[in-house]
């Protein structure tokens, strides 16, 4: 299993606080959804990404990160996608430049994790967000 920077897990959670969650759902019972819902509920801004949705939690939905607003800074580009079609996603991850690339536990694209890195992104794979931020206590 390869997780990449997975000794900067702490500092990623604890460093970042605007979260774009690409493949976010409306509906409650999706992983992507209680992911979401937990990291707003720890204070992280969450930029829901999904283009069949407008809003999530009363958030304006973006159809792709490259809708996200200019002036807005994001820190970590989490992927809730199949491994399959993380590229693309990853290609427009460095148009808006993040901190992090996270793919979350399932989601496994060596090759995006190499372009990420390539281009000075940290890089999580196969990790979840939630359970990483509850296993370290991050405030």
């Amino acid at each position: 299993m390869s997780t990449y920077d997975e000794n900067k897990i702490p500092s990623i959670l604890k460093e970042s606080k605007t979260v774009a969650v690409v493949g976010i759902s409306d509906k409650p019972e999706r992983d992507s959804y209680r992911v979401a819902m937990y990291l707003k509920d720890k204070g992280y801004e969450i930029i829901p990404i999904n283009p069949v949705i407008d809003e999530w939690s009363g958030i304006k939905s973006y159809k792709s990160l490259l809708d996200i607003p200019k002036d807005k800074k994001v820190d970590i580009v989490d992927i809730f996608r199949k491994s399959d079609a993380v590229i693309p996603i990853v290609q427009e991850a460095l148009k808006i430049n993040p901190r992090t690339v996270w793919m979350q536990e399932g989601v496994i694209n060596e090759e995006a994790a190499k372009l990420a890195r390539d281009n000075s992104l940290l890089v999580v794979m196969d990790r979840c967000m939630m359970k990483e931020h509850a296993r370290l206590g991050t405030s």
